[in-house]
């Protein structure tokens, strides 16, 4: 691994087998700099080979690694240790008194085949007991434990797992393929008392830390039992404290969650228990089965039950949900809503007021409701854009005209507004990614309340795919990284993307787009949640926004279209109030005394 960093390889994990990472001689001067294009093969032997596909740079290190890429054969393992049975195999009748004190029968001492014997500890052969390990019947390894908790086992020998005969006797017999994983050789006794044949330990304990290693010693006994890989069910009962929860862990990642099982020890009568064991001594054999019945499934990541989300449900009919936001409109509100948690996509004509549109509508939102809003819009320079929302604020153009101006003082008061409630993202070096935008997005969200994320446009985001990934895949992977944002952070996020090349009407004008014609995919009609498109008659002047998708309808919207004029006194959308008259509808707006 140190030599690899060396290298400036760095990997997310160390285990042996293929991986993928950036490459420290080309990444940093391609356009797409995180573009894992170096490949990287760890050995059984701890050697390390890898190649650029790129720049074609490649070489290997580590193990008996030459560091040209050969590697001479690891070293033939040496056979484990063949064990002699032992000549006279008796429990003391000091050992039986403190094992009856654990909970520990003489029928069960009896059943292990557990002996004293004396070893050295560090010190002189002291008095100890033995747990003898068998596969097949056969000795393969003995574990010596003193009374104050020292270990040992034999130099050379078999790493398995203890009491493995009983599980594959226990598979034969019922027909169900259930292991019990315990910490320790005196949990795997008490699971016996209790009436369980099929707990086993491994012979090292348990790590003090997880490292997801898949050549770590500490669990090479399971290698010597594949047929374990068959088990249906995997119930995980190790101690409560930091080192079980890192067994726990391991094991979760060396079966797979979906066959595995967890047990929590109780604290009954101010009694505390952390393993098997505890519960026996406080508690007693009919209690421990009980816990053991109470054995809870591990919860799978993205996997649920229709339990997991009972509270959910209840809260939608007794309506405690999250409502939409009104837009500062009342006639949009009648097809239009923000409902935080959602994509929306807006599309239109350029130079048809899309941005303009949704600038009005983020300050409506500040100003009714007091939202916050992130922004990235790369098309104007950020100062200009403040220009441009503040006279939304005041109401009054920014510059000078045929109508009042707003007065330094006004501009001064709309900035300290904008202030407390937009904040900017400028990647001034490169075209940003949408991970590097996301970042900065996640970051506003948690420093300063967020709840608005607005992208003007999409083609201003890096467009590198990797490898053969085709444009629309790249698009909906896109739209798929925003809707998970939006819904993690209960933001309502807008993007702006421009339609492909429109064909005129017979006029000359151009119809309004539909969400089809956005460029480079359909993706974008089928996974958005609202689909809004900005189109105004520059003769009337008139804006259409309409709502060509919305997916909730009824709760946050519906199919329609609102109508708009975009007032030059005050530089702000103004609602159309439609009236009708006979078999004639008229719309009218609020004129300003300006006008």
């Amino acid at each position: 691994m140190e030599q690899l960093i060396e290298q400036g390889i760095r990997l997310r994990s160390w285990r042996e087998g293929d991986h993928k990472t950036v490459c420290p001689k080309c990444s940093d001067q391609r356009k797409n700099k995180k573009d894992p294009c170096l490949s990287v093969t760890i050995e059984t032997d701890g050697a390390a080979v890898w190649k650029c596909h790129h720049c074609d740079w490649r070489g290997g290190l580590g193990g008996s690694n030459r560091g040209d890429g050969y590697r001479t054969p690891p070293a033939k393992k040496k056979p484990p240790v063949r064990l002699v049975e032992p000549s006279n195999p008796v429990a003391s009748d000091e050992i039986l008194r403190w094992l009856e004190g654990r909970g520990i029968s003489k029928l069960t001492v009896e059943h292990f085949g557990l002996y004293r014997s004396e070893r050295s500890f560090g010190g002189n052969p002291e008095g100890c007991i033995a747990f003898p390990y068998r596969v097949d019947g056969e000795l393969v390894n003995c574990k010596y434990r003193t009374k104050d908790k020292r270990f040992r086992q034999e130099n050379g020998a078999q790493r398995t797992l203890y009491n493995i005969d009983s599980v594959r006797r226990h598979w034969d017999v019922t027909g169900q393929k259930e292991v019990i994983f315990v910490e320790g050789e005196m949990d795997v006794l008490t699971m016996h008392e209790a009436g369980f044949a099929n707990a086993v330990t491994l012979p090292d304990g348990a790590p003090q830390e997880a490292k997801f290693q898949d050549d770590d010693k500490r669990f090479q006994a399971l290698a010597q039992h594949e047929w374990l890989n068959d088990a249906e069910k995997v119930i995980i009962a190790v101690d409560g404290d930091g080192a079980g929860q890192a067994l726990q862990l391991e094991l979760l990642h060396r079966f797979g969650k979906d066959r595995c099982w967890t047990v929590e020890w109780p604290s009954l009568h101010d009694i505390v228990t952390k393993d098997a064991n505890d519960v026996l001594v406080a508690h007693g054999y009919e209690l421990l089965q009980e816990v053991m019945s109470l054995a809870k499934p591990c919860p799978i990541d993205g996997l649920f039950s229709v339990g997991d989300y009972q509270r959910d449900v209840i809260n939608i009919y007794r309506g405690n949900v999250q409502k939409p936001v009104p837009t500062g409109f009342a006639n949009l509100d009648s097809i239009y809503q923000v409902m935080p948690s959602t994509f929306n996509l807006v599309t239109g004509i350029p130079n048809h007021g899309k941005s303009n549109f949704i600038d009005q509508l983020a300050v409506n939102l500040c100003r009714d409701h007091g939202w916050k809003f992130a922004v990235f819009s790369p098309e104007h320079s950020t100062a200009n854009h403040i220009r441009r929302l503040a006279e939304k604020v005041a109401k009054k153009p920014f510059d000078v005209g045929p109508n009042v101006r707003m007065t330094e003082a006004e501009l001064v008061d709309a900035m300290l507004f904008l202030d407390n409630h937009f904040h900017f993202i400028e990647c001034e070096d490169n075209v940003p990614t949408i991970d590097w935008l996301l970042g900065k997005a996640r970051a506003a969200c948690m420093r300063f309340g967020v709840k608005g994320i607005i992208i003007d446009p999409y083609n201003e985001i890096d467009s590198s795919r990797d490898g053969n990934k085709r444009e629309d895949e790249h698009i909906r992977d896109l739209i798929s990284m925003c809707k998970q944002f939006c819904r993690k952070h209960n933001i309502a996020m807008w993007m702006v993307a421009h339609p492909a090349k429109m064909q005129r009407q017979a006029d000359g004008s151009y119809p309004p787009p539909s969400l089809y014609d956005v460029s480079g995919s359909a993706h974008w009609n089928n996974m958005c949640d609202v689909g809004i498109v900005v189109h105004r008659d520059f003769d009337e002047n008139e804006t259409r926004v309409i709502t060509r998708k919305v997916r909730e309808q009824g709760l946050y919207g519906s199919i329609g279209e609102a109508f708009f004029r975009y007032n030059l006194a005050t530089h702000c959308y103004e609602e159309a109030v439609t009236v009708h008259s006979g078999t004639n509808t008229f719309r009218s707006y609020h004129w300003t005394e300006n006008d």
